[in-house]
């Protein structure tokens, strides 16, 4: 701010003049005129009405004048300074209006639309094949059959005919619950369910036992720690291995559409005899087999797939469980179902079965129905 002025000249002043005044007025009106939005109309009003304004600065000057001249100045000043603010205020009003109707139209919203307010889950691959193998089984009249996942070892075991110093029954393969002499274990199959089901049901059993299991085993694209399988179990008066087979091909082709089943000797604890049930490749259906010309790398050009384990249930198992083998007889079968899954939706890797990822779901549940 400039000194006391006692010998005032208007002329000199020129900041202060009406002619000056009038032509910063006229520019603070021309940029609010050319504002089109409100952060061009801010810009605006700094420029033209701020507190580094000319006509701010202009204002600073009355206190330099000599008294017999402030009035006048001090006056034409404040008619300025007030003609700007309200032109001010009046444009804010349009550009708003304008901004707001421009904001309506282009981001409109059709509110009668139906809209996904929450993300959308999906149920698991895993649990929508499960329900559908079961349900296979319901339709033949059988029974779902669950139990726990922390067993007996008694149940996991020696009820099926596995002998103490059997290789399953150590750590190695087996996750046994503390202390490790606890005689309890995390099943490391469902076969401990048809067991109690033996124990607890009358005669005859059709149950289908769907569940997690448990193995001390690797992390890695075809082997996790923690699975799920599926068994069935049927005893009754005059059971084959024939009724077995035919068990098989009806729950193949519920699973794979038209397919073949073959089964082949093998050895389990819990049934005798038993065998290996292989799938018929659905990938080249057998004409890979001595076609080196024509190599198929689903089966390795063995024309069939491994697909679970079955057999006649072992007369110990239903004398273990109260069962008199003289009217009485039975088979089992298991299957992996992330194996099952596989099959059916060529899926590569069970790593991706484990790791939650909704896009998984909900790439596969469709195969899974």
């Amino acid at each position: 701010m400039s000194g006391p002025n006692k010998s005032y000249d208007p002329v000199q002043v020129t900041p202060l003049n009406a002619e000056h005044v009038e032509a910063m007025v006229a520019e603070a009106l021309a940029a609010f005129a050319a504002a089109t939005t409100v952060a061009e109309l801010k810009q605006a009003r700094i420029a033209h009405a701020g507190d580094r304004s000319p006509l701010a600065l202009a204002n600073r000057e009355i206190g330099a004048l000599p008294p017999q001249a402030r009035k006048d100045v001090g006056q034409r000043i404040g008619r300025a300074r007030g003609e700007v603010n309200q032109a001010l205020k009046t444009r804010e009003a349009e550009v708003t209006a304008a901004e707001l109707a421009r904001v309506l139209v282009e981001e409109r919203v059709d509110v009668t639309l139906p809209v996904e307010l929450t993300p959308q889950g999906a149920v698991h691959p895993i649990t929508a094949l499960m329900d559908r193998m079961c349900d296979v089984f319901v339709a033949m009249g059988w029974e779902v059959a669950e139990g726990p996942e922390l067993e007996a070892e008694w149940l996991n075991f020696d009820a099926l005919n596995f002998i103490p110093d059997h290789p399953a029954r150590t750590m190695q393969d087996t996750l046994f619950a503390d202390p490790a002499d606890s005689g309890v274990v995390l099943r490391t199959h469902t076969s401990p369910v048809q067991a109690r089901s033996l124990l607890t049901r009358e005669l005859p059993v059709y149950v289908v036992c769907p569940g997690k299991v448990y193995r001390a085993d690797e992390y890695d694209a075809t082997h996790v720690p923690v699975f799920h399988q599926i068994e069935g179990l049927c005893v009754d008066k005059g059971i084959t291995l024939a009724h077995l087979r035919g068990t098989l091909d009806y729950f193949a082709q519920a699973m794979f559409g038209d397919t073949r089943t073959r089964i082949r000797p093998n050895y389990f604890p819990f049934t005798e005899p038993s065998a290996e049930v292989d799938l018929q490749c659905f990938v080249c259906h057998g004409a890979s087999v001595g076609n080196p010309d024509n190599p198929c790398r689903t089966c390795a050009s063995e024309g069939w797939i491994e697909w679970g384990g079955c057999g006649v249930v072992n007369p110990r198992v239903l004398q273990a469980c109260g069962v008199d083998t003289d009217v009485y007889s039975g088979f089992a079968f298991g299957m992996g179902v992330e194996r099952t899954l596989m099959f059916r939706n060529n899926a590569e890797d069970m790593r991706d079965m484990i790791e939650g990822d909704v896009r998984f779901s909900r790439s596969l549940v469709g195969g899974a129905r």
